[in-house]
């Protein structure tokens, strides 16, 4: 009988070596310890023993059981272990090579000359205003002294929203801050009547708007959206020469460099009344020599203050626009503004 269930042991413990998956191993044990396994099969046939011989089958029957499950349990482990020896060996570790690191942020490159922008004016006395980027088309045009169907509007042709305004015409994505010269003037208008009533001169509107602009153009110079700031100085004795000191100073002190020349060409913008380009010429560097357009400008359009609710015979001054995304390109030397807005991290870390 002992040799029986040794055979039956060793016979399991063969079948259970031989199985290589955790699925194998279970379809072995099934052999012997299952519903119909060989030891169950065994233990059913003890109802017919008498009792002496059944006790003592019994007996044995389940040192052979113990001894298989023993082997089985054994088994398990060790695919487990295994397994778990293939896994490790899959996700090792390289501790050679170097750890990761989270890279510190950085400010984009626009962001840098827009903040640059705003501090040098704000050292010569400039408010910065700030304004809503969908607007009216009373404010980014009539107000600004061009009216519906005028030909310079086909020059900031821009995008247009599912909204009409009060005049029955659709919201639009702005196409340059110069809407802020109007909506500034009007925040403070309280401000400077108080002011005129107490016989006093009236406050100096003396500010800037940076800030996100659309317009439909794309190519390596030119961005559906883009940036522009927007300089104005209202006050009742403020010259275009106030404009060409201003303007050289904020060049000047922008690319840290004396030794930079200023032009400023006739042109037309129809709120401003003389207009000028305003165009750089660097003295030294890969670009010395060549005239390089910056900036609009002019001075302040009669229309255009009165819309601000002023009076234009008494309120004179300056205003100009520039591109921050064409400073950045000249100051940081980018021949694509594309580069700016397509999100490459390799271009941007270099700024940081």
């Amino acid at each position: 009988m002992t040799q029986e269930f040794d055979a039956i042991v060793a016979s399991a413990q063969a079948a259970f070596t031989e199985a290589r998956t955790p699925a194998d191993l279970e379809n072995a044990k099934a052999q012997y310890v299952g519903k119909s396994g060989r030891i169950t099969e065994l233990m059913k046939g003890l109802a017919a023993l008498p009792v002496d011989e059944k006790k003592s089958r019994g007996a044995a029957i389940n040192v052979a059981k113990q001894a298989i499950e023993a082997a089985l349990n054994e088994r398990r482990q060790a695919l487990a272990d295994a397994e778990l020896q293939t896994q490790l060996k899959a996700e090792a570790l390289d501790v050679s090579l170097p750890g990761r690191v989270r890279e510190p942020g950085g400010l984009h490159p626009v962001s840098l000359t827009l903040e640059r922008i705003e501090q040098i004016f704000a050292s010569m006395g400039f408010d910065v205003a700030d304004g809503p980027e969908v607007e009216s088309d009373w404010h980014s045009f009539t107000s600004l002294n061009n009216p519906p169907n005028h030909p310079a509007r086909s020059m900031q042709d821009t995008f247009y929203v599912d909204i009409d305004g009060d005049d029955g015409i659709p919201y639009n994505l702005r196409p340059h801050t110069s809407p802020m010269q109007v909506r500034f003037a009007h925040q403070h208008i309280k401000k400077y009547a108080e002011a005129v009533q107490r016989g006093e001169p009236m406050p100096e509107i003396r500010v800037i708007a940076p800030g996100r602009t659309y317009r439909v153009d794309s190519d390596a110079t030119h961005s559906p959206m883009f940036h522009q700031c927007e300089g104005l100085w209202l006050g009742e004795n403020v010259s275009f020469k106030d404009l060409k000191v201003v303007f050289t100073d904020f060049c000047r002190t922008f690319f840290e460099s004396d030794d930079l020349a200023l032009r400023f060409r006739p042109s037309f913008f129809p709120f401003t009344e003389p207009s000028a380009e305003i165009d750089i010429q660097f003295q030294s560097g890969p670009l010395a020599g060549k005239w390089l357009e910056v900036a609009g400008s002019g001075q302040v359009h009669p229309n255009v203050v009165r819309n601000m609710g002023l009076d234009p015979e008494k309120h004179i001054g300056f205003a100009f626009g520039m591109g921050p995304d064409r400073l950045t390109m000249l100051r940081y030397g980018v021949n694509d503004l594309r580069l700016f807005f397509e999100g490459d991290i390799r271009f941007l870390k270099q700024f940081r």
